[in-house]
């Protein structure tokens, strides 16, 4: 999963509180640059469609919920009806749901901070660098 990656959390009324946007490390020049506001766009494109299955599944990874040409979009809900969404290009199911899953605990741990309002921007250094582990390491 080397490509490019969008990654996004949405708060339960429908605010993104975190993202970030992850680029190859070694460029390929034969590879184009998707641009932020269309991996914007297709992730929150999505949200209609993780609406629905957050319903219909009793799962809290949702696989790929959505694709955009060559592009993927893959979905987990937390309990409290927060969305995680990765637009991604490769299909690598047990990667994603682990890095989900890791994403999860990180979130409850910020979510634990009293002076933190859930609705609003994560704005931690710490859950910064470590989302950054984790995107990297999803990555490789």
């Amino acid at each position: 999963m080397a490509g490019t990656h969008y990654f996004v959390i949405v708060s339960s009324c429908d605010h993104p509180v975190f993202e970030r946007f992850v680029l190859p490390k070694t460029r390929d020049t034969q590879q184009k640059d998707p641009g932020r506001d269309l991996l914007q766009f297709i992730a929150h494109s999505a949200l209609d469609a993780i609406d629905e299955l957050m319903w219909k599944s009793k799962e809290m990874y949702l696989k790929t919920v959505d694709n955009f040409n060559e592009w993927l979009v893959s979905g987990y809900v937390t309990p409290s009806k927060a969305r995680f969404i990765l637009v991604h290009d490769g299909r690598n199911d047990d990667i994603i749901k682990s890095f989900f899953q890791d994403v999860h605990d990180l979130y409850g741990k910020a979510l634990a901070n009293p002076l933190h309002n859930p609705h609003q921007t994560i704005r931690s250094k710490r859950f910064d660098e470590r989302m950054d582990i984790l995107l990297r390491r999803l990555h490789v």
